[in-house]
């Protein structure tokens, strides 16, 4: 999950920096692959990390009645995911939401329903698992749209379920956001992929602990 898609792409797969054509000046990578998959203007960065909100959990209740109510059978999976669904864990006050569709690239079985509900296509990754990412109006909700099967999905839900019993690398990951957003950053995306490593590290560590236990 979280190679920085909780706050709404992928991690950057762009490699090195490269120079912007015509001119003598490094291109951000990360700026470039915003350019490709979002769909508006990229947003300055404004990170304010919340002591954890008990409303978040509502939240999430409320926007799944209203994606299933719109979707119906079309949605196989809506789950909380993201820094908001463990409870105790500091987080930026947006509420992720995970949706599980047949195929997430056939756009026309999900997009237009999402959109007569309230929800703004932001991110569209062709290149990366046919990730989608809506929005709320208000920017306080993340809707992100993978096919069945895809591996991104165990991801989420993998450091989600770890985060929930694990104190100390709750606390960890939660230091660690607040020691970030206290730097500047030119987008939201640059504050996600610098959480990169200690993600990894968390993934890693929940997944091992789940094959010693069986």
């Amino acid at each position: 999950m979280e190679s920085g898609r909780e706050d709404q792409l992928t991690e950057s797969r762009s490699g090195e920096n490269i120079y912007a054509s015509g001119a003598g000046m490094k291109e951000d990578p990360i700026e470039r692959r915003q350019r490709e998959v979002l769909i508006g203007e990229i947003e300055p960065a404004s990170i304010v990390v919340a002591d954890y909100d008990p409303t978040w959990p509502k939240r999430f209740r409320r926007e799944e009645t209203k994606i299933r109510t719109v979707l119906g059978e079309s949605a196989l999976e809506i789950e909380h995911i993201g820094s908001t669904s463990a409870p105790g864990l500091a987080a930026k006050p947006i509420v992720d939401i995970l949706l599980v569709v047949e195929d997430s690239g056939d756009e026309e079985s999900y997009l237009p329903a999402l959109e007569e509900a309230g929800y703004i296509l932001r991110v569209r990754e062709r290149d990366f698992h046919e990730h989608r990412m809506f929005r709320t109006p208000g920017k306080e909700v993340h809707l992100h749209v993978y096919s069945s099967g895809s591996p991104e999905i165990q991801r989420y839900l993998i450091l989600r379920d770890h985060l929930r019993r694990d104190a100390g690398d709750r606390e960890l990951y939660a230091r660690t956001k607040r020691d970030l957003a206290t730097k500047d950053w030119p987008t939201v995306q640059h504050y996600a992929e610098a959480k990169t490593e200690i993600i990894e590290g968390i993934i890693a560590r929940a997944t091992a602990k789940s094959s010693l236990e069986g």
